[in-house]
């Protein structure tokens, strides 16, 4: 992987959320992640994106979304910004629970932190930023390169 970085301010649209989940799908293939990761990485965005135009911004026309992509030659780092209230990540009902099983939504921070080797989510004044990881190689091989 070679470093390069692509940031876009989207509208708050159901299309700005298909242009950010697609650019994710390109930008991982490119970076050299197999079909498996591209689409774990994809779906991330997609949940991280979906979040950001419906409850972050709730499709406000004046809000804005920016996604910025950054292949760093060891990850793909991927950093979704929104300008609406923000999020406390502390009162989002874990979805595991035996109570929250069968709710239709909730499962988006639990899916992301599944599929993408770090995300932190972070409250800015305005909106909540999301910034997602994914090592090329397993956080235990970058240990082993290290310890040589």
């Amino acid at each position: 992987m070679t470093a390069k970085r692509v940031s876009y301010t989207l509208d708050s649209s159901l299309q700005s959320v298909n242009t950010a989940e697609e650019t994710a799908q390109l930008l991982a293939a490119k970076a050299g992640f197999d079909e498996d990761n591209c689409l774990r990485i994809s779906m991330a965005v997609r949940e991280a994106a979906v979040n950001a135009v419906l409850h972050g911004n709730a499709y406000d026309p004046n809000k804005k979304m920016t996604v910025a992509f950054e292949n760093t030659g060891h990850a793909l780092v991927i950093t979704i910004t929104d300008e609406g209230r923000g999020l406390d990540v502390n009162k989002v009902p874990d979805p595991t629970t035996p109570e929250n099983l069968l709710k239709q939504s909730g499962r988006g921070i639990f899916l992301k932190r599944s599929f993408m080797d770090e995300v932190r989510i972070r409250l800015l004044a305005p909106g909540t930023e999301v910034t997602m990881v994914k090592n090329v190689s397993s956080p235990a091989e970058h240990h082993k390169e290290a310890s040589k």
